[in-house]
């Protein structure tokens, strides 16, 4: 047993370069991978689990409690692979390397390398097998890499989905080996041949042989423009192909009968140029009419779809003809004897088959299973997350609105023969079971089309269920993209990828993290990775597999005591909308975390060790987590930012997205734990984030992560003391009010985040930035510092190339955002979370109010870094940079002071536009005086230099630069800092290394 007071490896140091590499890559690794078994939000990647478990199990040589057993018999494990060192140092080196190496999924199933780890383990742990516990245990990945070291595992949770997940991942695979995945494809193919054998009359051929793949289908609704009345389908994009060698796209034309209402007709057409492509009906709920170009509000088009429930069905008369509803816009078939996807317009039959559907869905209504429950899903949808879930908005209330009812017949004919043809196969029950919800990810009426990829999108690939104004409905009894057989076959390729688990098997149980089933004192690890806050709603996302699982499994298979997934109980907040009444607050969170994180301290043995992953954004999820942990008695040893997304997934954003995952090292506090003095506390603080911020700034972590990543060593000294009191025995708590003045009533974290914040400008801008609170002489105006915060918060890491990886969906944003959320428009601009920069502007003296308008625009929580294409009326008003150049170019070849030709010094800046883009206003509705009579900034002077590089005017320009250079430098060191800050690709920088070419020397 390692002694309590000897160190871990985790504790000390860790590969974060080399682990982060490998959970990078993993990200996109999509076939033959665990995690190609079912879909689990923010599922941790393996690649990080593994290497940090082993980290936290084996102890440091360099410590002088390290038993010397365990040295000698690591030295000789390791050379089975590769040298090790003399020394203690050099043995700690060899088992940093061997744990960042055996991060790499080439090696977890190779049976030398999991040996060594496997050896290791033991030689650290020789009286018994370690116990590694998850109480939040989701898609299973910490448990999983448990038993791949060779550990004992306990995996929980209260989400009956992920419970599944868990039982055919951690006890299903394991348990049967290899073998599992050639009866999948035997049960999957009698399955899919029994629903054939009843259902191909609802996916008719084609008269020429071709075989129908997805139809492609558009909500409509109705123009209510007077003398108009035309049915608008609503369509994001006419784009069928994006392929270079197959372009195809919808041309929508008007017809207009004599004394009828016009109609839109389609025709497929090839285009050599995206302009010949005409604009979507439809953006944010703002429907546009094709015949009369009156625009549909959005209160209008939810009206006009909850009165159809949401629109993704047909309306047919009784003698089977469409006369509402969903529009079919074009099929995509294939033929055997061609390559590629073939793209028609939709016929008579095409129509008949869906009429025949509607049929036979009625015939399903009234039919029940065994235990009562009926086959056609009618359950609710819970109406507590609409800002994830916001298809009851649309009067999508049920789950069975989510589908067309050809979808419903078909995936209902699924879950019975998958209930019926695996009766006495229970793991091969429980593993269709999971393949019959990844069929119903892409086959729902929110499923749309990727026109590059020619395939349907998985409908649950973010955090949310968006609204899908047009759909792509894939014909799961095919071969191809969105069928069952293919997601069967994927599956079954999957299964082996656990072989290196043996035979040995997790505990599982069903059990709420906050009443852990586990008795005191009984796990060696206790790693978990909690809900982050409001970041992803588990339960109400599970719901949508929950209702076809619980359909499909036979009795027995798990235990499914719901009606849907639990979440009173469930440790997340609700994000709050007008129509939810009850939501979970951050307090109902910060209370469940607190009591989470007590049982975990309860169930840890005292020398036991922990880890927590969190990954949120926001300072309110990260604060009520610390909070919960150091109020229940853990103490932070350690603090290590792994790279856990793919770069190509953030490169493209301009907002901060965190690329890493943080994780927290933790110990038991000792129950005699002294009371820490707060002036010593705050003495070390500095010292340590520097210290911190510069290894990481050379392991390539930047911005928001770096942010997060220095909170855990400015806990390390926090934390160790049963609690922190001032020379006047005030507790000074970690979380408080950051606007208040006294340590006892502003907290501990906000002098971390007034530390970090100022290392980070110390590092951007120089020491007198970092002090401009205090008065330093010579440091920048508010704006400059304000600035170069935001840039450098934004910054990505990048510890690792990821050219193999895909980008994520452009259409980053659901179509059916809602029109008050912030939606800046086409020049969108950076933007953070505002209690991100609230946190870092306060402590330094900026006061964002003197700004809002001018540099910065808040709404919904959000800040946006106004584009300096936004801001040239309010630099140059409305004559605009040319008028300007001219007068610049005038006085400096008369050699008057171009200074006072911009901005006469005596004289405030032009009016700025208002927060929306309006002019600034005048009377009872104008701005604070004071904002309007402040001086121009070294910042206006550097942005209205980059206007003039953008318009081209080159002399007017070198004029303007000569006299800021010899004006002062301050210009200068702003651009240099700015132009480091801006992302790659981004205009400002592009505008910002040409302007500075054009400097005098």
């Amino acid at each position: 047993m390692i002694p309590k007071e000897c160190k871990r490896l985790a504790e000390v140091d860790f590969p974060i370069a080399g682990v982060s590499t490998h959970a990078a890559r993993e990200k996109s690794i999509r076939h033959g991978h665990p995690n190609a078994l079912h879909l689990w939000w923010a599922r941790r990647p393996l690649a990080s689990c593994r290497s940090i478990l082993l980290a936290l199990l084996l102890p440091d040589p360099c410590d002088s409690q390290c038993p010397a057993e365990f040295k000698t018999k690591a030295r000789g494990i390791l050379k089975e692979l590769s040298g090790v060192s003399e020394g203690d140092a050099g043995l700690r080196k060899a088992l940093l390397s061997f744990i960042g190496d055996v991060a790499s999924w080439e090696v977890a199933n190779h049976s030398r390398w999991i040996g060594v780890a496997r050896n290791l383990i033991k030689a650290a742990h020789p009286d018994e097998i370690p116990l590694v516990v998850d109480p939040f245990a989701g898609g299973g990945a910490i448990p999983l890499e448990a038993l791949r070291l060779g550990c004992e595992a306990f995996a929980s949770d209260l989400n009956p989905v992920a419970n599944l997940i868990n039982k055919v991942l951690l006890e299903d695979v394991p348990r049967h080996g290899p073998e599992l995945a050639d009866e999948i494809r035997a049960t999957g193919s009698a399955v899919l041949a029994a629903a054939n054998k009843k259902l191909s009359g609802l996916y008719p051929p084609d008269k020429d042989g071709a075989r129908p793949i997805t139809y492609l289908w558009a909500r409509t609704v109705r123009c209510e423009s007077p003398n108009c009345g035309a049915e608008i389908p609503l369509v994001r994009s006419f784009w069928l192909s994006k392929k270079a060698s197959r372009r195809r796209a919808l041309k929508p034309s008007v017809v207009r009968p004599s004394g009828e209402i016009p109609r839109i007709e389609l025709e497929i057409i090839e285009p050599r140029s995206d302009r010949e492509v005409s604009s979507g009906t439809v953006t944010r709920a703002k429907a546009t009419c094709i015949c009369c170009h009156s625009v549909l509000s959005p209160e209008r088009v939810r009206s006009q779809l909850a009165a159809q429930r949401g629109g993704s069905d047909v309306v047919f008369d009784k003698a089977g003809n469409r006369v509402g509803g969903a529009r079919l816009l074009a099929v995509v078939s294939l033929r055997p004897d061609e390559t590629g996807r073939r793209y028609r317009l939709p016929d008579g039959n095409d129509y008949e088959a869906v009429y025949n559907a509607q049929k036979q869905l009625e015939s399903l209504e009234s039919l029940e299973s065994s235990e009562g429950l009926k086959l056609i899903p009618g359950e609710e949808i819970p109406r507590t997350e609409l800002r994830r879930i916001s298809l009851p908005i649309y009067g999508i209330d049920r789950f069975r609105d989510m589908y067309t009812a050809r979808q419903l017949v078909t995936l209902t004919e699924l879950s019975q023969n998958i209930r019926r043809l695996s009766s006495d196969k229970p793991e091969a029950n429980r593993i269709l079971s999971l393949c019959l919800g990844k069929t119903a990810d892409l086959n729902n009426a929110n499923s749309s089309w990727e026109p590059i990829a020619e395939c349907p999108r998985h409908t649950l690939a973010r955090h949310d269920i968006p609204m899908a104004w047009d759909f792509a409905e894939a014909v799961p009894l095919s071969e191809s993209s969105g069928s069952m057989y293919s997601i069967v076959k994927g599956t079954a390729t999957a299964l082996p990828s656990s072989t290196s688990l043996g035979r040995s098997t997790a505990t599982l149980q069903r059990a709420d993290a906050c009443a852990h089933p586990l008795p005191d004192c009984s796990a060696a690890v206790w790693f978990t990775d909690p809900p982050y806050y409001d970041s992803v709603p588990y339960a109400h996302l599970s719901d949508f597999f929950f209702i076809w699982h619980r359909r499909a499994l036979r009795n027995g298979a798990i235990e499914y005591p719901f009606h849907l997934t639990p979440k009173d109980e469930e440790c997340v907040a609700d994000r709050p909308h007008r129509q939810i009444p009850n939501a979970k607050t951050g307090k109902d969170f910060e209370a469940r975390i607190g009591l989470a994180m007590g049982e975990g301290f309860r169930i840890t043995q005292p020398e036991g060790i922990a880890c927590v992953v969190f990954a949120h954004k926001t300072t309110e999820g990260w604060e009520a987590l610390l909070t919960g942990m150091i109020s229940a008695g853990w103490t932070i040893t350690g603090s290590w930012p792994v790279l856990t997304e793919m770069q190509s997934r953030l490169n493209a954003r301009e907002n901060a997205s965190l690329a890493t995952s943080v994780h927290l090292i933790c110990r038991p506090r000792s129950a005699d734990s002294k009371v820490g003095d707060w002036g010593q506390v705050l003495r070390k603080l500095p010292n340590r984030v520097h210290e911190w911020m510069d290894r990481l700034e050379e392991e390539g972590v930047r911005g928001a992560d770096l942010v997060f990543a220095c909170i855990g060593p400015a806990l390390e000294i926090y934390s160790r003391y049963s609690m922190v009191v001032d020379a006047e025995d005030r507790v000074i708590p970690l979380g408080g009010n950051p606007e208040a003045q006294e340590p006892h009533l502003k907290g501990y974290l906000a002098y971390v985040w007034e530390i970090v914040g100022r290392t980070a400008l110390e590092k951007v801008l120089g020491t007198a930035e970092a002090r401009a609170r205090n008065g330093a002489a010579g440091a920048l105006e508010e704006d400059s510092r304000l600035t170069a915060l935001f840039l450098w918060t934004l910054q990505t890491t990048s510890m690792v190339p990821d050219e193999a990886s895909k980008t994520e969906s452009e259409d980053d944003v659901p179509d059916d955002a809602d029109e008050e959320e912030y939606a800046p428009g086409p020049s969108k601009g950076f933007t953070l979370v505002f209690d991100v920069v609230r946190r870092f502007a306060q402590p330094l003296g900026i006061h964002l109010d003197s700004w809002e308008g001018r540099i910065i625009e808040t709404r919904k929580g959000v800040v946006r870094l106004i584009p300096i294409s936004e801001r040239a009326e309010a630099l140059f008003g409305r004559e605009g940079a040319a008028a300007v150049a001219d007068r610049i170019e005038d006085v400096g070849t008369r050699g008057g002071p171009i200074q006072l030709t911009l901005w006469p010094e005596e004289v405030a800046p032009p009016q700025l536009k208002g927060r929306r883009g309006t002019r600034t206003k005048t009377g009872a509705d104008a701005p604070d005086p004071s904002l309007q009579s402040q001086k121009t900034t070294t910042l206006d002077r550097v942005h209205a230099a980059m206007l003039l590089q953008a318009s081209g005017r080159t002399n007017a320009l070198r004029a303007l630069l000569k006299e800021e250079v010899d004006r002062a430098p301050d210009f200068l060191r702003l651009s240099n800092a700015l132009s480091v800050l801006y992302p790659r690709g981004s205009e400002e920088r592009r505008l910002l290394e040409a302007m500075l070419l054009a400097v005098p020397r």
